[in-house]
């Protein structure tokens, strides 16, 4: 099967019937081999390509185009169609939003759209940072990493926007089979043991908290950004700042947050050890 797709003749598939979709599940499922059932079960779970590609093109930078983003994510519906089980207790939906999302992330990496010499300062950003935070006791703000490193505080993050944009939305947990979000979770929530149950609450409950730590103006950010899906432009106009700001403002906010997640990831495997 060709490995792209246009969006815009969605609406035209004929959308199978619960009972119809079961029974092309079991055909497939009963003859692998059936590439004509595999490729009509693709086209019938389509949609999910375009709500991933949806989530992620408003973080991208312009160099990454719709087109590869989405051939990339319906790649990784074919590697999901043809690698479900029913015997995984996942919904099929949930295990593939997994995949298509993991394609996409890998491609993206494994091109590295970011120039080798932004590469070197975001490393050494990185490095500033780690220091400072020792020396200071808490996490440094851009203005201290960039008067640390004798640079320009604009220029300091701007770098950090680069880097997060490419990488803060799709934090991975395991191996590439098993990426996804870090909000996320991979299996049905109604067939979560207590354990995996409290872990994801767990996470939900850290994150909850970790926003709320954020001073206003940040939290509101980061809100927009995530939840409204608005661009870095249209935050900035509804806040009455510049776009450079608001860029600033997210690359800040990103740090604080990763900082207070691992504290309290650190905090409960100590509590956990004693």
């Amino acid at each position: 099967m060709e490995q792209s797709f246009d969006f815009s003749s969605y609406n035209s598939i004929k959308r199978l019937s619960e009972d119809e979709l079961t029974a092309l599940w079991n055909r497939y499922l009963s003859d692998k081999k059936d590439k004509h059932a595999r490729d009509e079960i693709i086209v019938q779970y389509i949609y999910l390509v375009r709500y991933a590609v949806g989530r992620v093109k408003v973080s991208l930078p312009a160099t990454i185009s719709i087109e590869d983003i989405a051939g990339y994510g319906v790649e990784g519906l074919i590697n999901a169609v043809e690698r479900f089980s029913p015997q995984k207790n996942t919904r099929f939906e949930t295990y593939a939003l997994i995949r298509i999302r993991g394609a996409i992330i890998d491609k993206i990496r494994a091109q590295d759209f970011l120039p080798r010499s932004i590469r070197k300062k975001i490393k050494e950003i990185k490095q500033a940072s780690e220091i400072l935070k020792q020396e200071l006791g808490r996490t440094p703000t851009s203005s201290e990493i960039a008067n640390y490193l004798d640079m320009d505080p604009e220029k300091v993050n701007q770098i950090i926007s680069e880097d997060i944009t490419i990488t803060s939305i799709y934090e991975k947990r395991g191996t590439s089979d098993d990426s996804m979000e870090i909000i996320d979770t991979i299996e049905d929530s109604t067939k979560l043991n207590p354990q995996e149950r409290m872990e994801e609450q767990n996470i939900k409950t850290d994150l909850q908290k970790a926003l709320q730590r954020l001073p206003e103006r940040e939290r509101v950010l980061m809100v927009l950004y995530y939840q409204e899906n608005m661009t870095m432009k249209e935050i900035g106009e509804t806040l009455g700042m510049s776009e450079s700001r608001v860029c600033q403002l997210h690359a800040q906010a990103i740090m604080k947050l990763k900082n207070i997640l691992n504290e309290n990831r650190s905090s409960r495997l100590q509590k956990a050890i004693v």
